[in-house]
């Protein structure tokens, strides 16, 4: 019997964790555009109340989540789990990151209060302005006492010093004490996520880990999952069979 027969016939307490862009919503140009998949709401409502928890596990602001996911009873973990312990970015560090940005055409900054994310879709050479991001970010990240996280045309400034979403994924079981986890992710943060699982498995606790596949989805986290599915449309045919 496969993970993902196991887990829907599973009778002890389960959860259902989701990434939000790329997993739940197509990617798209500018982050304010990001609208859910059709059929994903449904498909989500249908789990909750069966399911021990739902929750959307996501770099975005819990106030965005809310906004985008509108589903009552779905736990939110913005920040990758920190929204309600980060402490915000000083404006010196801010101001830092704009004039890093600001030297690379097409790069945009977005402030998220304990973390900022340069956002470089628009670049002419997206590859270019990573390594002048990189470049810039770096120094900043370092005397601020955080890190580099790289996402899909993203690099984020996050705090160093804290677990992102594997602390989230690993508070919501240790929290609900599920027997059972299915965490769902597209890009490079969602990996520790599926590590954050690994080890929950070497505990008992029995895990899926579903790699939504997209043109910008890393190898490393198609390689690590033990189910693919082929973008947030996949994911929707998923969620409505659990």
């Amino acid at each position: 019997m496969d993970r993902l027969r196991s887990f829907r016939i599973e009778d002890g307490r389960t959860g259902v964790l989701l990434d939000f862009d790329g997993t739940l919503s197509p990617i798209v140009a500018r982050p304010e555009l990001a609208r859910i998949r059709d059929g994903a709401r449904d498909a989500i409502e249908r789990l909750v109340g069966r399911y021990t928890v739902v929750a959307v596990v996501s770099g975005r602001t819990n106030e965005q989540l809310r906004e985008l996911v509108g589903i009552e009873g779905v736990r939110l973990a913005g920040l990758y789990g920190l929204s309600d312990v980060a402490t915000p970015l000083s404006d010196d560090v801010l101001d830092a990151v704009r004039e890093a940005a600001a030297r690379v055409a097409g790069a945009r900054v977005e402030p998220k209060g304990g973390s900022v994310a340069v956002h470089y879709r628009a670049a002419d050479d997206p590859g270019e302005a990573r390594e002048q991001l990189a470049t810039g970010l770096a120094p900043i990240a370092r005397r601020s006492g955080l890190t580099l996280l790289p996402g899909k045309m993203v690099i984020e400034l996050v705090p160093a010093d804290r677990p992102l979403k594997e602390g989230a994924v690993e508070r919501i079981v240790a929290a609900e004490r599920l027997d059972a986890v299915l965490y769902a992710g597209d890009d490079v943060a969602d990996i520790r996520a599926f590590e954050a699982l690994d080890r929950l498995a070497e505990r008992g606790v029995r895990t899926v880990k579903v790699a939504v596949h997209g043109r910008e989805t890393p190898v490393a986290l198609s390689d690590a999952a033990d189910v693919v599915v082929d973008g947030p449309a996949g994911l929707v045919t998923l969620l409505r069979g659990l």
